[in-house]
């Protein structure tokens, strides 16, 4: 692993600073650095692994958007709760649209692409875990591309592109923007659903918070940071959404990593506290933000 001193992974700025130390609680237990850019205020994952080693990170039946129909309390809490983000989702993403050409990038085992299907809505997905892969082409009738692959894709081919909780995985920030502004049409939509770490939960739990999920999570937003970002690189910003049922997801993680006793109960009640200061404050545990391109 490089653990030389890094360059900011949006604006390359050397101007930086500790945000916090903390360790992977999820596998590894190595530990790591949160950085602060001094220039764009980006914070980033040191060191960042190299992407050749990167996958030995996910290797976990625990990571659940890599599986599907897993037994248990939690996995299938986890699978009751996400037939519900997928409504929201697919509402968020093509409501108010005339049906077109969707892709997904980090489309998991395909349950979104699914949903924006049933709508009437051609689909495409991208997805770099080739187990959640091969589970998407058996229930959407073709194999999502890996990262590498979508370079062949036609410029301006999409009128959506959604990314849920991805872009905090990409390590070639820069790139993986410059994409999302070659692939989308004129006037076409972009959904980018993120952890925000200015929520309650994200402060009250501090190094043990469940959704700094480091060195999976590389880069790390706020929603100035994320509305700066993609509105310098070509895109007009629409509106934000909340997502309320990460917050009660990330507290349970969060409860478990520090061994606390009754981590589902102890976790509910920090994630609805979470909820009712975000109802005034506007920091959910996660938010959506919606943009068009110019």
């Amino acid at each position: 692993m490089d653990t030389t001193p890094q360059e900011c992974p949006w604006c390359q700025s050397t101007q930086a600073h500790s945000h916090l130390q903390l360790q992977d609680d999820f596998l590894s237990h190595e530990n790591f650095e949160i950085i602060e850019c001094g220039h764009c205020h980006l914070l980033y994952t040191s060191p960042r692994p190299a992407p050749e080693l990167m996958g030995k990170y996910y290797k976990s039946d625990d990571y659940y958007s890599h599986k599907q129909n897993r037994h248990g309390l939690v996995p299938r809490a986890y699978e009751f709760v996400k037939s519900f983000n997928v409504k929201n989702k697919v509402k968020l993403a093509i409501g108010g649209l005339p049906s077109g050409h969707l892709l997904d990038i980090g489309c998991g085992v395909g349950d979104f692409l699914l949903g924006a299907k049933r709508q009437g809505w051609e689909i495409c997905g991208i997805e770099p875990s080739e187990d959640a892969a091969a589970i998407a082409s058996d229930r959407l009738g073709f194999t999502p591309m890996p990262p590498s692959r979508s370079t062949e894709l036609a410029d301006a081919s999409f009128d959506v592109i959604t990314l849920w909780h991805v872009l905090e995985h990409v390590d070639n920030l820069r790139w993986q923007v410059d994409e999302l502004q070659r692939l989308l049409r004129p006037r076409g939509r972009l959904v980018i659903a993120l952890p925000n770490y200015r929520s309650f939960d994200g402060q009250y739990y501090g190094e043990k918070w469940a959704a700094w999920d480091v060195p999976r999570h590389l880069n790390h937003f706020s929603e100035p940071v994320i509305r700066s970002i993609i509105t310098s690189a070509g895109f007009n910003y629409i509106d934000t959404h909340k997502l309320v049922y990460d917050a009660y997801y990330i507290s349970f993680l969060s409860e478990k990593y520090q061994g606390h006793s009754l981590p589902l109960l102890r976790g509910a009640l920090t994630g609805l506290r979470s909820n009712l200061k975000a109802a005034r404050s506007g920091e959910y545990s996660s938010l959506a933000y919606r943009f068009a391109k110019l």
